[in-house]
């Protein structure tokens, strides 16, 4: 007599919703990692993907824990749309729906069991501050923007719940295709990321990759447009002068503790940008708690805005560009601060490339205890636009800090364009003052200053 092989219940749950993974889909949505990102093609069916994840995971859930909560998280209402129908026809097909919403502006669905899903619009953060969800779906992920990525993983963390983001890539610089790259090499234990190409999609291309549409877009279309929008990988243009900076890792959300004193470390400017970067050191580590990122405005205007801050009455070092001690037709912007202010600031002449090679010693990870060195807050829009990040405050627009190139990509000249630059420089003005260039100079001594 043969024994009939019970499927499991994911399956059983497929098979009546009338849902049949292809391999590319099923290791998705078999993920065993907590944190998952998944870069598709158009038309790859990543919110169908994103729909069926969830409904896995709260069958996961449900046998052991009972009722659950789980927010579509966007950048409106809007874009939840497709997430929220998805789950709505296929909880209704398994009779399980007892009552839902006709809007998605905020909208849900609640299971008979207790359950509720609820859609979320990262336009207004006093959503995500309510109670913690047991799962995140990031819908069209990539037009969220890193402070609501970081927002996101916070609210994650009091059930150690999990987050699913996805979406196609709209360029390959900013924070989503960087994530990308970090969680698919492995970076974080406990994420991972995925490309999910549109010829997966066998209903809409029966010839996978080698189906005729796909090979007529693939002649048709650039190679990074093809990569990024068919294939779901990030094609990052060459150049970027710190390729070593990570969102996942140095960017989060930091605390201006008022008992360590502050630091501010700044290149001033004018048409370009006046950068002051607010910095604490807690144990080993370089925090970035706050930045004033400002164009068109004077010295006068950017003490006023600092000396405002609550920070402020434990400012007790400053660093300044060495330009800042000069005299152009007016005060020199070290004399202002030190006049207006009260605060000395100390300046030296620096060298390009060995400043920034000092800044990519402090971005890689700590071996020892796998701590990120320096830790920037999602706050500081300036700053992370440089590191090609987020995008740039003044225009939205893409302006990271990048070496010269030709039209190949490849790198011209031996130092980087001197723009797009100013919180970077900031930066490194600080660690030069600080640790200096790090040079080691016999066996027995770096010499290498140390904070206070």
């Amino acid at each position: 007599m043969t024994t009939a092989v019970r499927k499991p219940v994911r399956d059983q749950v497929f098979d009546i919703v009338g849902f049949v993974p292809t391999k590319e889909q099923k290791v998705i949505i078999d993920s065993p990692y907590r944190f998952n990102l998944v870069a598709g093609g158009e038309q790859a069916g990543k919110s169908m993907i994103a729909s069926k994840y969830l409904l896995h995971q709260y069958f996961l859930h449900n046998e052991e824990h009972g009722p659950a909560l789980y927010w579509l998280v966007a950048a409106d209402y809007e874009r939840t749309r497709a997430e929220f129908e998805y789950l709505k026809d296929n909880f209704g097909i398994l009779k399980m729906l007892k009552k839902y919403s006709l809007r998605v502006d905020p909208g849900f669905l609640e299971l008979v069991d207790g359950t509720r899903i609820e859609t979320k619009s990262a336009k207004d953060h006093r959503t995500l501050a309510m109670r913690a969800p047991n799962g995140i779906l990031g819908c069209e992920a990539s037009q969220l923007d890193l402070d609501t990525f970081h927002r996101l993983m916070g609210r994650c963390a009091p059930k150690k719940g999990w987050l699913f983001l996805s979406g196609t890539f709209e360029g390959s610089l900013g924070w989503y295709p960087q994530m990308f790259t970090a969680w698919a090499s492995g970076a974080d234990k406990q994420a991972r990321a995925y490309s999910l190409p549109s010829w997966t999609n066998k209903y809409l291309y029966p010839g996978g990759e080698n189906d005729p549409e796909i090979i007529r877009l693939k002649n048709l279309a650039s190679d990074d447009f093809f990569m990024e929008r068919i294939a779901g990988k990030p094609s990052p243009p060459r150049g970027l002068v710190f390729p070593e900076f990570r969102p996942d890792a140095h960017v989060g959300n930091v605390e201006y503790d008022p008992h360590v004193p502050v630091h501010i470390w700044m290149d001033p400017g004018y048409a370009g940008a006046y950068a002051v970067e607010v910095i604490q050191f807690v144990g080993e580590q370089i925090r970035v708690i706050d930045e004033i990122y400002e164009q068109g405005l004077i010295t006068e205007d950017i003490i006023d805005i600092v000396t405002a801050r609550p920070w402020w009455r434990d400012v007790k070092y400053g660093v300044i560009d060495i330009a800042g001690t000069q005299h152009q037709a007016m005060a020199a912007p070290a004399e202002l601060w030190l006049d207006k202010a009260g605060l000395f600031m100390a300046s030296q002449k620096i060298k390009i490339n060995e400043g920034s090679e000092r800044l990519k010693s402090w971005l890689k990870i700590d071996p020892s205890t796998h701590a990120p060195k320096i830790v920037i807050d999602a706050k500081c829009q300036g700053l992370l636009s440089e590191f090609g990040a987020s995008p740039n405050p003044f225009d939205g627009q893409t302006k990271a800090y990048r070496w010269k190139t030709d039209r190949e990509g490849n790198i011209v000249g031996e130092v980087p364009e001197d723009k797009n630059n100013h919180g970077v420089k900031a930066l490194i003005y600080g660690l030069i003052d600080k640790f200096g260039y790090g040079y080691v100079h016999n066996r027995d001594s770096i010499r290498v200053k140390r904070w206070v």
